[in-house]
C-alpha cells in the first residue's frame, strides 16, 4: 500500500491537546483522547462460558467513540451517523477532560462472547428512500462523512481496535481507526481508502465499508485459572453488496453508492469475529504494537541533538561573557576608586541609577508575569514594579488573560454548537468550567497576592535615581525590535521538530507517547530562553539601554510569534482541512496556544533577565 495512505489514514488515539490550558491552571491536565484508557488500570480476565465466574467475564464489549476526520476539525458522535444502534447498555461516563475535547463514547450492537467465533452476523439493515427528504438528509450526511474521511473509533476493554495495513519499505501501520467508506470520483481518481480495492472503480460513486472482520488476539493467564487477558482487537473494513439482505453471507460485489442514486437504498452491516491465542504479548505490554508502528524514532533524536547543539552554543556564550568579559567589567569598576575614575564610567555600570527603575505599562507586564507564573509551575504569583494599585494588578491577573482565553474559547463552541459537532461542550459543562475560574482559580490568585504583599518588598541592590538618565542614540542591532525579533530564533530552533508532532497528535490526530523526548525539549526551552535572553540584555545594559523589563519578557516571548508563523506554514503545506468553520476553528484554538506560549516563554525570559541584573549589580562597588 502507498504511502499516500499511510498520510491518508492517520492515527486518531491520544490527543494532546493545549486546551486542558483553558483555564491557566483551573483547567484539568492533560490527558489520553480517544478512549478511556488509563494507565495502571486493572485488567480483565476473559473465560469460556461454562467458566464463567465474578473474577472471569465472557461477554466482550465494544464501545464505540466519536468520529474524525482530517480534513475537518469538526468530529460528531457515534449517533449522529444512521448506523446500527445499541438497544441497551450503559454509557460510560466522560470526565471534564474527555467531555472538554468532544469524546463521546457509547455502548455498541456488536456484542460477543470470548472464544466464541462468528462468521457474518447481520446487525442492522439501514434502508433509505430518497424521495422522503429525511431519509435523502441522513444519506447526504452519510454521504460527506466519506468524502470527508471521517473514521470510526471502537473500543474493546480500554483499548482500540486497529486496522493495520502494510505501507512503504515493508512496514506495518496500525491505525487507531477505520473509514466509513471512500469516494471515486467522476473521473475516476480512487481518494482515500479506495485504493485498497480494485473493485472500487465505478465514477461518481461511494464505497461504504459496511462489513468488518475482526480478530481479538489474546493471552492465556500463566495460572490457568483466571482464564485469558485480551492483548490486541484488529479488524480489516470491508464492502458487500449482500445478495440477501436477511441471511448475508458476505460476498458478492462491493456496497456502492451512486451519487446520482434515487429509489431506495438498503445497507446491511454484518461483522466476523475470531479469536487467536497469542503467547508472545503480555497484557502489560499490549500496545506496544501500536507504538512500534510509528516510524519517527530517530527524528525524534535528531530534534533533541539539533536542540541540544544550540544549547552548546549559547551556553559557550553565556559562559564566555560571565566568565571572563563580565569577570573583568567587575574587577575593572571596583578598581575605580577616585573620583576621576569615576567620572569616566562606562557601559553597563553608567546605568547602575536607573537598571531597577519600573517600566512603563508596569501594570500589564506584572499581569502578564502572574499568568506565566501560573502557566510555568503553576504557582499564583502576583508581581508589581513599585506600585500602589494592587487590588487592580489583582483583578486583572485573575481576568485579563484567562478572559481571553475564555473569550476565543467560547466563539469556538459557538461554532461547534452551530456545525452540531460533538465537540461543542454542553452547557453544564461550560458552567462547571466557569465554576472553576471564579470559585477556583480567582480566589487562590486573590490568597497568593495577599500574602504575597504582606511579604517586605525586594530590596534591590542598587538605589534608583530620581532623574531618569538619557539614553544615548542605539545603534541598529541594539535597537528594541531586532534585538526581539533576533532573540526568539533559537528558542524556536530548539522546539520546531517537536512542535511538528505535537501539531500533528492535535490537528492530524496521531499518537503521541514520547513524553521522555517532550520533557528534554522542555528543560532545553527553559535553557534557550534564558541564555538568550542573558546574552542580548547584556548587550542592551554595555549601550547604556536601561529598559530591560519589557524587553526580556517580549525577546523570549517572540518565539510564540515563529511558533505563530510555523502554525501558518503548517495549515496550509501539511493539513488537508476545508470548510469555513473548520479554519475558524483552526485558528481559533491555534491563537489560544500562541497566547499561552508567549507568556510562558515570556515569564522565563524576564526571571532569567531579572536574576542576571540583580546578580550583576550586587557585586560592583557604586558610590
Amino acid at each position: 500500500m502507498s504511502a499516500r495512505l499511510s498520510a491518508s489514514f492517520p492515527s486518531r488515539w491520544p490527543r494532546l491537546w493545549l486546551l486542558s490550558l483553558l483555564l491557566l491552571g483551573a483547567a484539568p491536565g492533560p490527558r489520553r483522547g480517544a478512549a478511556f484508557y488509563l494507565p495502571g488500570l486493572a485488567p480483565v480476565n476473559f473465560c469460556d462460558v461454562e467458566k464463567k465466574s465474578d473474577e472471569c467475564k465472557t461477554e466482550i464489549e465494544l464501545f464505540v467513540n466519536r468520529l474524525d476526520s482530517v480534513e475537518s476539525v469538526l468530529p460528531y458522535e457515534y449517533t449522529a451517523f444512521d448506523f446500527c444502534q445499541a438497544s441497551e447498555g450503559k454509557r460510560p461516563s466522560e470526565n471534564l477532560g474527555q467531555v472538554l475535547f468532544g469524546e463521546r463514547i457509547e455502548p455498541s450492537p456488536y456484542k460477543f462472547k470470548f472464544n466464541k467465533e462468528e462468521t457474518c452476523t447481520l446487525v442492522c439493515t439501514k434502508t433509505y428512500h430518497t424521495e422522503k427528504a429525511e431519509d435523502k438528509q441522513k444519506l447526504e450526511f452519510l454521504k460527506k462523512s466519506m468524502l470527508l474521511n471521517y473514521q470510526h473509533h471502537w473500543i474493546v476493554d480500554n483499548m482500540p481496535v486497529t486496522w493495520c495495513y502494510d505501507v512503504e519499505d515493508g512496514q506495518r501501520y496500525c491505525n487507531p481507526g477505520f473509514p466509513i467508506g471512500c469516494y471515486i470520483t467522476d473521473k475516476g481518481h480512487a481518494k482515500d481508502a479506495c485504493v485498497i480495492n480494485s473493485e472500487f472503480h465505478e465514477r461518481d460513486t461511494f464505497y461504504i465499508f459496511n462489513h468488518v472482520d475482526i480478530k481479538i488476539h489474546y493471552h492465556v493467564v500463566e495460572t490457568g485459572s483466571m482464564g485469558a487477558r485480551l492483548v490486541a482487537a484488529k479488524l480489516e473494513p470491508k464492502s458487500f453488496k449482500h445478495t440477501h439482505i436477511d441471511k448475508p453471507d458476505c460476498s458478492g460485489p462491493p456496497m456502492d453508492i451512486s451519487n446520482k442514486a434515487s429509489g431506495e437504498i438498503k445497507i446491511a452491516y454484518t461483522y466476523s469475529v475470531s479469536f487467536e491465542e497469542d503467547k508472545k504479548i503480555r497484557w502489560a505490554s499490549r500496545w506496544d504494537y501500536i507504538l512500534e508502528s510509528m516510524p519517527h524514532t530517530h527524528i525524534q533524536w535528531f530534534s533533541i541533538m539539533n536542540s541540544l547543539v544550540i544549547v552548546l552554543f549559547l551556553s559557550g556564550m553565556v559562559a564566555m561573557i560571565m566568565l571572563r568579559t563580565l569577570h573583568k567589567d567587575i574587577a575593572r569598576y571596583n578598581q575605580m576608586d577616585s573620583t576621576e575614575d569615576a567620572q569616566e564610567e562606562f557601559g553597563w555600570k553608567l546605568v547602575h541609577g536607573d537598571i531597577f527603575r519600573p517600566p512603563r505599562k508596569g501594570m500589564l507586564l506584572s499581569v502578564f508575569l502572574g499568568s506565566g507564573t501560573q502557566i510555568l509551575i503553576m504557582t499564583f504569583v502576583t508581581l508589581s514594579f513599585g506600585g500602589e494599585k494592587w487590588k487592580t494588578n489583582v483583578l486583572l491577573t485573575s481576568f485579563l488573560c484567562p478572559g481571553i482565553v475564555f473569550a476565543d474559547f467560547f466563539i469556538m463552541n459557538l461554532i461547534l454548537w452551530g456545525e452540531g459537532s460533538s465537540a461543542a461542550i454542553p452547557f453544564g459543562t461550560l458552567v462547571a468550567i466557569l465554576a472553576l475560574w471564579f470559585c477556583i482559580s480567582v480566589p487562590l490568585t486573590f490568597i497568593g497576592a495577599y500574602f504575597g504583599f504582606k511579604k517586605n518588598a525586594i530590596e534591590h541592590p542598587v538605589r534608583t535615581n530620581q532623574i531618569p538618565r538619557q539614553i544615548p542614540e542605539q545603534s541598529f542591532y541594539t535597537k528594541p525590535l531586532p534585538g526581539i525579533v533576533m532573540g526568539g530564533i533559537l528558542p524556536f530552533g530548539c522546539i520546531f521538530i517537536q512542535l511538528f508532532f505535537i501539531l500533528n497528535s492535535i490537528w492530524s490526530h496521531q499518537m503521541y507517547y514520547m513524553f521522555g523526548f517532550l520533557f528534554l525539549v522542555f528543560i532545553i526551552l527553559v535553557i534557550t530562553c534564558s541564555e538568550a535572553t542573558i546574552l542580548l540584555c547584556y548587550f542592551h545594559l554595555c549601550a547604556e539601554d536601561y529598559h530591560w523589563q519589557w524587553r526580556s519578557f517580549l525577546t523570549s516571548g517572540f518565539t510564540a510569534v515563529y511558533f505563530l508563523i510555523y502554525a501558518i506554514h503548517y495549515f496550509f503545506s501539511k493539513l488537508q482541512i476545508t470548510g469555513t468553520a473548520s479554519t475558524i476553528l483552526y485558528f481559533g484554538y491555534t491563537m489560544i496556544m500562541v497566547l499561552i506560549f508567549f507568556l510562558f516563554t515570556g515569564t522565563i525570559g524576564f526571571f532569567a533577565c531579572f536574576w542576571f541584573v540583580t546578580k550583576i549589580y550586587s557585586v560592583v562597588k557604586v558610590d
